[in-house]
């Protein structure tokens, strides 16, 4: 069986000698070569004359198909598929998409361009190499340092390589031969066996994955935690008579440290009783114009008015700046924002005790700068 040259390799014993050597191995002409050190050292790129990696390029490429593919996606699913209406916010909220585009921006760019280096630059799924297991590559992985010029290389001459190495203080001068039919350095991803052993541990992998996880875990011991004595949420139960599982608690339960709100179904009693312990500091006018805005605006709007920017899916509340609503005590908003009234919900789960009066607040500024006095004016 006939063998070919593959290259002349020649070890350095430091970092110096081989930078040199890579340096003075590019001015004399030589484009195919390569060096080879335990660990990176700095410099060598300069000295090799490398030119600029188009990695870089292709993970900006790949980056940008990333974010695009993510805004493209979510786009369609809030202002086609899905859209929502949560808290005022727009259909097409930005700010919600940075951290999806991001976070597929930056898987894009990582796992295409490292496929891309595994495919392009190291001729995947050819794993071959003639430098493999030769004594050059053992000693320049652990604890020295070489230089490869390749046949192919267009000045390439046996004996004028050698000389040209042992000029720059290169020792162990080796020539590396190899079996042209054996390695063999074209890209071959579309290869019968190649693609039929992928085929074979993809289904590999999917058979052992159903059965683990659809099988397996169903026979004892493993499903021990899955057949728990417990009561799951909206199932029903043969414990109590009417068969339902999730019960409402005992009436009249309070929970620790917690004091229930005393006017339940007494919106008169609120309206003379309770008064609002903020004053109107900036701090507590612009916590409660946040939350004005996130959970009052959708219906009543920005300004109050009752122009409501849900479509005419509920029907629109009345203005605010009515002389009933602002005749009305502090105590009676406080009330409806507690226990709903007419269609609207109650929204004591939503907003806390003093976020409720914080609105108030700013819903007292909303109604005095669209009512307001010639007074207020000077």
């Amino acid at each position: 069986m006939k063998k070919s040259i593959y290259a002349i390799t020649s070890l350095f014993t430091t970092p110096d000698e081989t930078i040199h050597a890579a340096s003075e191995v590019s001015k004399a002409g030589y484009t195919k070569f390569d060096v080879h050190t335990p660990y990176p050292v700095h410099g060598m790129d300069g000295a090799m004359r490398v030119k600029t990696s188009k990695v870089g390029t292709l993970a900006f490429v790949f980056g940008l198909l990333g974010a695009l593919s993510a805004i493209m996606f979510i786009s369609w699913v809030t202002l086609s598929d899905y859209p929502l209406v949560i808290g005022g916010k727009p259909f097409w909220s930005w700010p919600a998409f940075v951290p999806i585009s991001f976070e597929l921006t930056v898987l894009f760019a990582a796992v295409f361009s490292t496929i891309a280096m595994i495919v392009f630059y190291f001729k995947f799924p050819n794993n071959a190499h003639p430098l493999h297991d030769t004594p050059y590559m053992k000693r320049v992985s652990s604890d020295t340092f070489g230089i490869t010029i390749e046949a192919s290389d267009p000045k390439f001459d046996e004996n004028a390589v050698k000389e040209f190495l042992k000029s720059l203080s290169g020792k162990e001068i080796t020539t590396v031969y190899f079996d042209p039919e054996e390695f063999d350095h074209g890209q071959k991803l579309i290869n019968i066996k190649f693609l039929g052993v992928l085929v074979v541990v993809a289904l590999t992998t999917a058979v052992i994955s159903y059965f683990t996880l659809n099988k397996l875990l169903y026979i004892e011991p493993f499903n021990w935690m899955m057949e728990q004595h417990k009561q799951k949420a909206q199932q029903p139960s043969n414990l109590f008579k009417d068969g339902i599982g999730m019960r409402l608690p005992v009436a009249g339960t309070v929970a620790r440290g917690f004091i229930p709100y005393p006017f339940k179904g007494k919106p008169e009693e609120a309206g003379k009783y309770l008064v609002n312990p903020l004053l109107p500091t900036k701090e507590i006018v612009e916590r409660g114009k946040s939350q004005y805005l996130t959970f009052c605006s959708p219906c009543h709007g920005n300004f109050g008015r009752g122009d409501s920017r849900l479509q005419g899916q509920f029907p629109n509340p009345p203005t605010f700046n009515s002389d009933k609503v602002r005749s009305w005590p502090d105590g009676s908003i406080y009330h409806v924002i507690t226990e709903g009234q007419n269609i609207m919900p109650s929204y004591a789960p939503q907003i806390s005790r003093e976020d409720r009066w914080a609105i108030i607040q700013y819903i007292r500024i909303l109604q005095r700068a669209q009512n307001a006095k010639e007074s207020d004016l000077k």
